[in-house]
């Protein structure tokens, strides 16, 4: 278990019912396999792509440098959303990032990628980098407002032969404020 507080954002859906933006653990998992198989459909048998997933997230709990934070209803203790992103010295790489298809367009995604800033900026990190589909606009939009900017693209990335849409976000070292950059590459080209 890691030594640091985990970051924890409260959120209100609507007023019966709290969301909350928390550390992955080990009850999480299935949950967040389902999101994740939801969110990126995979060609392998269902039994196979859920087995491999599980174990892919419980190596995840394990490694010191990765992190995973979830989107919970407290009522229901179910994820509704998941991000995943590795701290290696003054860098933070977003993995994933997926909310239930039937969870979407409610803000989840944001709060992550909130949770996951703010993170870089306690860490002192100088970055952060990640990898969008090209196809993936509303990701892309949301990424923008964060302060993310195009890097560049990466060819044929995904197994489908999909472009990737690299990104980045710089923090400022001393203050830790987002530093905006403009798009180095062009995205519809």
């Amino acid at each position: 278990m890691r030594a640091e507080p985990a970051l924890r954002l409260v959120l209100m859906d609507g007023p019966s019912s709290k969301l909350v933006v928390d550390r992955m653990t080990e009850a999480d998992i299935s949950g967040v396999v389902a999101i994740d198989s939801a969110a990126f459909p995979s060609p392998v048998p269902v039994h196979d792509s859920v087995a491999t997933a599980e174990v892919r997230f419980r190596e995840e709990l394990a490694r010191p440098w990765s992190h995973t934070w979830v989107v919970r209803d407290t009522e229901a203790r179910c994820p509704l959303a998941f991000l995943l992103a590795w701290h290696v010295t003054d860098e933070v790489h977003v993995l994933n990032l997926a909310t239930h298809p039937t969870h979407r367009r409610r803000g989840l995604a944001k709060a992550l990628v909130r949770t996951v800033v703010e993170f870089a900026r306690s860490k002192g990190s100088r970055q952060m980098l990640l990898e969008v589909r090209r196809s993936n606009q509303n990701a892309i939009r949301l990424y923008r407002a964060a302060g993310f900017f195009v890097l560049g693209i990466r060819r044929r990335y995904y197994p489908d032969d999909e472009d990737a849409v690299e990104m980045a976000l710089l923090l400022d070292p001393k203050t830790g404020s987002v530093v905006r950059r403009d798009d180095e590459a062009l995205v519809d080209a």
